[in-house]
C-alpha cells in the first residue's frame, strides 16, 4: 500500500512511536509518506531522526501565496469535492468569528495537504492526535477521496472535545485507534455508539532492542530518574518537593530530570530556592541511548503526572527491568501494577510519592529487580511494537477497500 501518515509535528525526539510505526510498515514492503504541520525546531543529533525530518513534508513551509493559489485551483479541477470540504469544515468549526477563521487556515494546509497526497497516490491517510493535525487530516482525505483514519491518545484530545469537533471525527474516521482502554472510553462517552464498532485498541510499541534487553542490576545509589517534556501536566514541581521533602528529613535521594518544556525556568529557579544543585539534575533533552543509560543507573523511573496518554519512556523502562513510580491515572495502571511493577500513587500528592520514593530506598536491589522482571514481562506481552504494526496494517487496507 502507499500510505500517508500526519501529524502537527514530526521529527520530534518524543515521536518515538510515530517512526517506529512508520519503519515497521516500510519494512513490511509499505510506501509511507509523512505529512507535518509544522516543523520542530527542537536540536536533536540522532541520524534517524534528521533522516525522517529531511523526507517529512511540511505543509507550513510552503508559502502563503502558493497554499491560496493551490486551494484555487483545485477549486477549479475538483468543485464538487471541494464543496464538499468547504461543507464539512463550516459543519465541524467553533463558535465565532475566530474559529471560523482557524478553520479556514485549516482549509488551506488540508488543500495542499489533499494535493500532495494524490501525487503520491496516497491510498489512505493515518493521522496522530485528534486536535488541529485531524482537521486538516479529516478535510484533505474529502478533498483526495481517500479514506483516513486516526491513533487517539490523550489527554489533550479530550480536553475541549466540542471545540476539536471529536465526534464528528471519530464518526467519519474509517477507524480510530486508542492506546488504551482508557483512552478508548473517553472516545466511547463523546460518540454514538453506532461508532463504536470502528474503535479498536492498539497499543504502542517497542521494539527488539528494548523487549530484548538483558536484566541488570539495580545500583545501591539512593537515584531516581524522571524523562519528559517539563510541561505543567507532567508534575515536575510535585516531584521536586517530594524529592526536598525527602532531603529534609536526612534521607539520601538523588533525581535526574531529563526533558526540557515551558516549566523548565520554574525547575531552575526551584532548584536555586531549595538549595538542590547537588540532589536533582536537569540535564534537558538528550539521546535515546543517554536516556537508556540513565534509566539503568536509578533504582527506579518517576513519572507523578496530572495528566497523561500511556508515556512510551514508562514501557522503556520496565523493559529494562526497572520499575515505575507513576500516578493512577489514564492508561498508567494497564501497564503499572502497584506493588508488582512498580508504585500507584493519586496525582498531586506529595506526601504519597514522599511515601513511594520511600518505600523504593528501603526496597533491597534484588527487590527492585524482580519488579523489574515483572514489568518487563507485561510489556513483552502488551507493548511489541511488530504486532502493533501489523494490527495497524490489516485495519489500513480494510480501510482502503471500504473506500474502493
Amino acid at each position: 500500500m502507499v500510505l500517508g501518515y500526519l501529524t502537527n509535528q514530526y521529527g520530534r525526539a518524543s515521536d518515538t512511536f510515530i517512526r517506529q510505526e512508520v519503519t515497521g510498515l516500510r519494512e513490511r514492503g509499505h510506501q509511507v509518506h509523512t505529512f507535518s504541520i509544522r516543523r520542530p525546531d527542537d536540536y536533536v543529533d540522532s541520524e534517524e531522526i534528521l533522516r525522517e525530518r529531511s523526507s517529512t513534508t511540511y505543509l507550513l513551509q510552503v508559502s502563503a501565496v502558493k497554499l491560496l493559489a493551490n486551494v484555487v485551483v483545485r477549486a477549479v479541477r475538483y468543485p464538487r469535492s471541494t464543496l464538499h470540504a468547504i461543507a464539512l469544515a463550516w459543519n465541524t468549526k467553533r463558535p465565532g468569528f475566530k474559529g471560523a477563521l482557524w478553520q479556514a487556515f485549516y482549509f488551506v494546509e488540508a488543500a495542499w495537504l489533499a494535493r500532495c497526497i494524490s501525487r503520491e497516490k496516497v491510498e489512505h491517510v493515518h493521522n496522530h492526535i485528534a486536535t488541529n493535525s485531524a482537521s486538516v487530516c479529516t478535510l484533505a482525505a474529502e478533498m483526495a477521496g481517500v479514506s483516513w483514519s486516526m491513533t487517539v491518545h490523550g489527554p489533550h484530545d479530550f480536553v475541549d472535545p466540542s471545540g476539536w469537533a471529536f465526534a464528528q471525527k471519530l464518526q467519519s474516521a474509517a477507524f480510530s485507534a486508542f492506546i488504551s482502554e482508557f483512552a478508548r472510553s473517553q472516545a466511547m462517552w463523546h460518540s454514538p455508539a453506532t461508532a463504536w464498532p470502528r474503535f479498536h485498541i492498539v497499543r504502542c510499541g517497542l521494539d527488539r532492542g528494548f523487549l530484548d534487553a538483558p536484566a541488570t542490576p539495580v545500583p545501591q545509589q539512593p537515584r531516581f530518574v524522571f524523562v519528559g517534556r517539563l510541561a505543567p501536566e507532567k508534575g515536575v514541581t510535585v516531584l521536586m518537593d517530594a524529592v526536598a521533602s525527602l532531603g529534609s528529613r536526612g534521607i539520601a535521594v538523588q533525581l535526574v530530570i531529563i526533558g526540557d518544556g515551558p516549566c523548565r525556568g520554574e525547575v531552575e529557579q526551584r532548584i536555586v530556592r531549595g538549595h538542590l544543585q547537588e540532589v536533582v539534575k536537569l540535564l534537558g533533552w538528550q539521546s535515546t541511548q543517554r536516556v537508556r543509560e540513565e534509566i539503568l543507573a536509578s533504582r527506579a523511573l518517576v513519572l507523578p503526572s496530572f495528566a497523561e496518554g500511556l508515556p512510551i519512556v514508562l514501557m522503556e523502562a520496565l523493559a529494562l527491568h526497572r520499575p515505575a513510580i507513576a500516578t493512577q491515572i489514564a492508561g498508567i495502571p494497564e501497564l503499572v501494577e502497584h506493588g508488582v511493577n512498580g508504585w500507584l500513587v493519586p496525582p498531586g500528592s506529595v506526601e504519597a510519592l514522599c511515601g513511594a520514593l520511600h518505600e523504593a530506598l528501603e526496597a533491597s536491589p534484588t527487590q527492585l529487580g524482580e519488579m523489574g522482571k515483572a514489568g518487563a514481562a507485561r510489556v513483552r506481552e502488551r507493548h511489541d511494537a511488530s504486532s502493533s504494526v501489523a494490527a495497524l496494517e490489516a485495519l489500513f487496507a480494510q480501510a482502503a477497500r471500504g473506500r474502493q
